[in-house]
């Protein structure tokens, strides 16, 4: 089943996004990519691949191109927003550029002129000293998918072949988890979740792990009440939204092997309960993937690395990676459609 060509963002274009790029093309028929475009400044991708000596060859292009270009040439969708800054060298004059790009790749896939949207690397810093207005890279990507003026609730998943994890509550500091964290919440994304797994994953019957907040799950009430009080009511309720739940377990027992042979994903609650076990397991390959938008989104589990950006030493293993799983969970959406 074809699909059509994913839409790359450009990123910070002083991070390593548009090198991970430029190296991803190469590598495209050695790890049977999918075809892509990034919607860049072409100029500043050619300096770049000069400067660390890739051969690369650039085309500037409409969407009706990619396809037929891909094999033979890099598509670059024209951004329109010249990227005169230098790799390892933020610079906030860039941040129209970068909010731009996400834009009119976001565009793209809801006119259906790319399948997905696969988004390089920013930094929050840079752009919010240009004046940017929402949380970070996810919040903005809610706000343009809201056709009724009311955004969705996006939930952030990492993956890789072995785990699937999400943080119930995210990039909020530890002492603030317990009073956000609420049975509403934990139900509402373990359904976003389900259906994700279902529809874009293509798993019939999504198995849910929920882990607890505390120490041994609380250890019925001795270190603490929200396991009891708020996590278990969650995972009856998911249940009774007929999703295979359960929990909630200790968080220090859930990810070896043996323990994910039970589960589709696992739902923490904050924030390193996640990240932890997943960059242990799959540090380079590791997917950010943001569900329950009305569209699939992918991203490397890294962010700019503005410290080794045009040294041509980062890997692009994880932009590889989320490339390939956009396009497959794009081809499982087709297969099984929601209702």
């Amino acid at each position: 089943m074809s699909i059509a060509p994913l839409a790359l963002t450009q990123g910070d274009p002083a991070g390593v996004g548009p090198e991970l790029t430029l190296v991803a093309w190469q590598r495209r028929e050695a790890l049977s990519l999918p075809a892509f475009a990034c919607i860049a400044d072409i100029d500043h991708l050619a300096r770049l691949a000069r400067r660390l000596g890739l051969d690369v060859p650039l085309q500037a292009c409409d969407w009706n191109q990619v396809a037929e270009l891909f094999p033979t040439s890099l598509p670059v969708i024209p951004l329109g927003h010249i990227a005169a800054v230098e790799a390892g060298r933020p610079d906030s004059a860039s941040a129209d550029g970068t909010i731009a790009s996400i834009a009119r790749a976001v565009t793209a896939v809801r006119e259906g002129k790319a399948s997905a949207l696969v988004t390089n690397p920013i930094s929050k810093v840079v752009l919010y000293k240009a004046g940017f207005s929402h949380p970070g890279h996810t919040e903005y990507l809610a706000h343009l998918a809201g056709d009724d003026g009311k955004p969705p609730h996006p939930v952030m998943m990492l993956w890789c072949e072995d785990l699937a994890v999400v943080p119930v509550t995210i990039h909020v500091p530890l002492r603030a988890v317990p009073a956000l964290l609420t049975t509403e919440l934990i139900v509402e994304t373990g359904r976003i979740v389900a259906a994700a797994l279902k529809h874009q994953f293509g798993i019939d019957a999504p198995r849910l792990a929920l882990s607890g907040l505390n120490p041994h799950a609380g250890e019925n009430g001795a270190m603490g009440d929200e396991d009891q009080a708020v996590i278990a009511p969650a995972v009856s309720q998911l249940r009774a939204l007929g999703i295979d739940a359960s929990g909630p377990y200790p968080a220090d027992t859930m990810f070896h092997a043996r323990a994910r042979a039970g589960y589709d994903a696992a739902l923490a609650m904050y924030h390193d309960q996640a990240l932890i076990p997943i960059k242990t397991i799959a540090f380079d390959e590791g997917v950010n993937v943001t569900l329950g938008l009305p569209f699939i989104r992918t991203s490397p589990d890294h962010g700019t690395a503005f410290d080794i950006a045009g040294k041509g030493i980062a890997r692009p293993d994880s932009l590889c990676a989320a490339l390939r799983l956009a396009a497959r969970m794009v081809a499982a959406q087709q297969t099984n459609p929601a209702s």
